[in-house]
């Protein structure tokens, strides 16, 4: 599953001893060299740069402009606005017990720990890595347990440049200012998820709206917070079990949308909480982020123990019920459909003419992003031995990249031809989802973060 989330402590774990390798920094004036990355996937959540210079082969001594340690775990992405970053992990207080990577069914713990933990949203330097500030957002026994792959710390935070929405699924949301002065926060009754598989999905900021969605096997809902305030303008109830997608934003002509994908229906909300309108035949665990490209929305779901894994091509304007019939692929508001080309975990790219899936099984396939036509069907990305894929794919100069839990970025040629040009490793488990900022690139590992940058 494709997991992001945050707090902070200065007590008997000895994490301030992060250490930081500075192989070379670039000069003062980052900010204004650097393109902001508000969210999980960046803007419009899309997971594409135009920056010029982007990195395109590194290793943990090549092209690494600095690591740092992070402390604690935590699957949530970094952002970035101007030349801070911020980052969310769960400190426990004593051994942490180690996420397992790989390809399997099941991976539910059976039990909660029973030592306190401490959740944390912590700001670095973009230039240096040099710690900012840290933050203690909450300090107790988690209330439920995980998927052995999840962290208390999976759900990625979100900036409006002004605030810091750090949100942990059964803990609560909470608001810093970009100094780390705390500002706001809320929380609600602990719930159930599916096997305990804990939650995963982001927040989204949407003007003075942010946006949250709790789908789990409870009472599911979506709600709008006020983002100066924290109170909740809105909340509609839900009728879904536990997803893992985080929501997203469609602003078009015609209007502005909030797209929640479910496993039985994706849904459109306006932005007081009205049902626009509905789809439905998605698979039975949901966890890609929707985005949009030539005037259409994508959305799509590839739990791989289902038959029905789909990819929806859908046009502004609809209303009501648009699911397609039996046997279509196509109506008036779905521009074109594949049945069983979504992936399960990595959300989907565009980049130039083309839609590219990477599955967590190692594979890599492209379609014609304007009408689905398929261009290259599977393609297996490594020849040699298995390898699985949790964090989505992001492009930059002409090129795709797909990160394995293995810690291997491999990059290939973008366009009709499917070519794999190299591998990048940092010999580290990897399921966070990379940031991409100026001529830099933020990678979380299990323990560290990069900033890769090619050399001066």
């Amino acid at each position: 599953m494709q997991f992001r989330s945050q707090r902070n402590v200065a007590c008997l774990i000895q994490v301030l001893g992060f250490s930081i390798l500075t192989l070379f920094s670039s000069p003062a004036g980052i900010a204004a060299q650097s393109a902001n990355w508000p969210q999980f996937r960046g803007p419009g959540s899309l997971g594409v740069t135009e920056a010029a210079n982007f990195p395109e082969q590194w290793s943990t001594n090549q092209n690494v402009a600095w690591i740092i340690e992070t402390p604690g775990r935590g699957w949530s992405s970094p952002i970035v606005w101007g030349n801070r970053i911020f980052l969310t992990t769960v400190i426990p207080e004593g051994e942490m017990e180690q996420p397992k990577k790989g390809l399997y069914f099941g991976g539910e713990r059976k039990n909660i720990p029973k030592v306190t933990h401490h959740w944390m949203v912590l700001c670095y330097d973009l230039g240096s890595g040099k710690e900012l500030w840290r933050k203690e957002a909450h300090a107790g026994v988690p209330p439920n347990q995980l998927h052995v792959k999840n962290t208390y710390a999976s759900e990625t935070p979100v900036t409006d440049g002004e605030r810091v929405y750090a949100y942990f699924g059964n803990i609560g949301l909470f608001c810093y200012d970009l100094e780390g002065k705390a500002l706001w926060s809320t929380n609600w009754p602990a719930v159930k998820t599916r096997y305990g598989w804990g939650s995963a999905a982001s927040p989204v900021v949407d003007g003075d709206r942010l946006f949250i969605v709790n789908d789990n096997e409870e009472k599911s809902f979506v709600e709008a917070l006020d983002t100066r305030t924290g109170q909740r303008l809105w909340r509609t109830d839900r009728d879904e079990k536990s997803n893992w997608a985080t929501p997203y934003i469609w602003r078009h002509d015609l209007r502005t949308e909030l797209i929640i994908p479910g496993t039985k229906r994706i849904r459109s909300y306006d932005r007081n909480g009205k049902l626009l309108w509905e789809l439905g035949c998605m698979s039975s665990i949901v966890i890609p982020t929707p985005f949009s490209k030539f005037n259409l929305l994508y959305v799509c779901s590839g739990y791989v123990g289902d038959k029905v894994r789909p990819v929806f091509a859908i046009k502004p304007g609809a209303s009501g019920d648009i699911t397609l019939k039996t046997g279509e692929t196509s109506n008036e508001f779905v521009a074109w459909s594949q049945p069983v080309a979504g992936p399960y975990n990595p959300s989907p790219l565009i980049y130039g003419d083309y839609f590219y899936v990477l599955f967590d099984f190692g594979f890599l396939s492209c379609h014609d992003a304007r009408t689905g036509k398929e261009i290259y069907g599977k393609q297996r990305v490594r020849a040699e031995g298995n390898t699985s894929f949790t964090a989505s794919p992001w492009a930059a100069n002409g090129k795709i990249f797909a990160l394995s839990e293995d810690g291997d970025t491999f990059v290939f040629q973008a366009g009709p031809e499917y070519k794999l040009l190299h591998k990048n490793s940092l010999d580290e488990m990897c399921m966070a989802t990379p940031a991409l900022v100026g001529d830099r690139l933020l990678i979380r590992t299990l323990t560290k973060l990069y900033c890769i940058q090619n050399k001066k």
